[in-house]
């Protein structure tokens, strides 16, 4: 069932739970909690604040904060402004915030204490768009108090209420190198969570999310933010994913009440599993459990749901599908490995990429897909905006197979994605990162399994002098340039990167040399 209902401008729901639950906790963090009718007033004076501050129709706001409730009310502020929210990393590498600061052409920063350093450092050398620090320390000239803004009276809020005008930017790793920054609009998200968080998760106005999802995720932004405003829902906002602390809230529940739905990615439900194993999660567990952000082995969400007694749901989707294509529900057939069933109303297709006709069921096709969750397009690329949408269609890039009763199994990628722990990393930017060293002469990434991760990228490099190659410095200089999960796990020294005529690696044999290293 489609919950079009819930598919309404933002100042909409929040003017309505203000009204119907207005002393019931929005969100709650270790620092602290927000009612939705300090939400419904906070977010519509931040706004007004925005928009004072010279904020345009469209312009770009960067949120470069942590898990906390400042990041949803900026979620969520920001578009009743009329503006566009870019959601940057918080653990980011300064040169990727850099060109994500350039790239978005952002007005305003929002930021944090642990932040504030990089932005001051970054905007030194830059013409500046105005920072916003949520800080209990002390401002720098021009920096203006988020605190101090939601205490002022305030211009009221645009609130437009237009659905289908892009409200985020989210970035995601291109095949460049570059990241791409994905727009996502209010139709889009809300629709996701009408078809698919609703029904299947039964997400309604007396849950209460747990959630150490990073709030910059695309996943996040859609459940854990706009799914819980959407149906007047409660959640804690845990600053990182822990075992012990995630045990901890479940059995010591604060003013938000007992945790009733527990989003993560494969890798937390792993760690759970091999920490905690069959006693489970105590004496107040979780009515339901979902995972996405990268494949899910059947062998790992059957033994969760033995071990936990709580039922794990897992879906597929991107950042350009507003996060979920595919479902598995609670009821009915599940086909455990697979990734479920397309959403209700959306349309998917498995292609040929050699041909482009539709394969038969049971043979591999690049997924395409066609629905109002789909991105209207990428920032400043017109040009992949038009390759990534030709046709009408979403070409997702990723492969898979389809059963006769039509449940979707991911089997790989026609693009070079790497998924480690839920995080993505395409190996073009890792790769320019070490070329940037004078120690490398050429380089290529490659994705190997990982038993807790899922996948970590492993280095071949070809060094400028053999045999002398200084590894450490090499990696410190990835750490410098990337976040943290993109630094390769491993470098290893190889006499030539295997290409095409074309100049493409070949990377395939770069895995099957890692897998059989007497087969060079």
């Amino acid at each position: 069932m489609l919950h079009t209902e819930l598919i309404r401008p933002i100042h909409r729901l929040l003017d309505e739970h203000a009204r119907l639950r207005p002393d019931r906790i929005a969100f709650v963090d270790e620092r602290r909690a927000v009612t939705y009718r300090e939400l419904a007033g906070n977010t519509a004076r931040l706004a007004g604040h925005l928009a004072s501050l010279g904020l345009g129709a469209g312009d770009r706001v960067v949120i470069y904060l942590g898990n906390r409730v400042e990041t949803a009310e900026a979620y969520l502020a920001i578009p009743r402004a009329g503006g566009v929210g870019v959601c940057v990393n918080p653990l980011a590498a300064p040169a990727e915030v850099a060109h994500m600061l350039d790239d978005s052409g952002a007005r305003i920063v929002i930021t944090d204490d642990a932040r504030i350093g990089t932005v001051r450092e970054l905007l030194a050398g830059r013409p500046g768009p105005t920072v916003v620090a949520v800080s209990g320390g002390r401002h720098a000239e021009g920096e203006l108090d988020y605190a101090g803004m939601l205490a002022r009276p305030a211009p009221p809020p645009r609130d437009d209420g237009d659905l289908d005008r892009p409200s985020w930017i989210l970035y995601t790793s291109g095949t460049t190198g570059r990241p791409k920054g994905v727009y996502l609009t209010q139709r889009g998200c809300l629709w996701v969570v009408g078809a698919s968080f609703v029904p299947a998760l039964g997400l309604g106005p007396e849950d209460v999310l747990l959630s150490p999802l990073p709030l910059f995720h695309s996943y996040a932004l859609v459940l854990c933010v706009l799914g819980v405003v959407a149906v007047g829902a409660s959640e804690r906002i845990l600053d990182k994913f822990s075992v012990q602390e995630v045990l901890r809230r479940l059995r010591e529940p604060g003013p938000e009440g007992r945790a009733t739905v527990f989003p993560g990615v494969p890798t937390m439900f792993h760690y759970l599993l091999e920490r905690v194993g069959s006693a489970g999660f105590g004496p107040h567990p979780p009515r339901i459990c979902m995972s996405a952000g990268a494949i899910m082995p059947a062998a790992l969400n059957e033994a969760f749901e033995r071990a936990f007694g709580v039922r794990l749901l897992d879906g597929y989707g991107i950042t350009e599908t507003s996060t979920m294509v595919t479902m598995n529900w609670p009821t009915g057939t599940r086909v455990m490995g697979s990734c479920g069933l397309p959403l209700p109303g959306l349309t998917v297709r498995l292609v040929d990429p050699a041909t482009g006709l539709d394969v038969p069921p049971g043979a591999e096709g690049e997924l395409w897909v066609q629905g109002p969750n789909v991105t209207p397009g990428y920032h400043n690329l017109p040009e992949a905006t038009a390759e990534a949408l030709a046709g009408g269609w979403y070409h997702t890039g990723d492969l898979a197979r389809r059963d006769e009763h039509g449940f979707l199994r991911i089997s790989g990628r026609t693009k070079e994605l790497i998924i480690r722990g839920g995080e993505n990393i395409y190996p073009a930017e890792v790769e320019d990162a070490l070329l940037g060293s004078a120690e490398i002469l050429d380089a290529a990434v490659v994705g190997v399994p990982h038993p807790g991760l899922g996948e970590v990228p492993v280095a071949f490099v070809v060094p400028r002098d053999p045999g002398r190659l200084d590894v450490d410095r090499v990696l410190a200089r990835c750490r410098d340039q990337l976040a943290h999960f993109k630094v390769p796990a491993e470098l290893l020294e190889i006499d030539e990167i295997p290409r095409t005529a074309s100049g493409k690696i070949l990377r395939f044999r770069l895995r099957q040399r890692l897998l059989d290293p007497s087969n060079p």
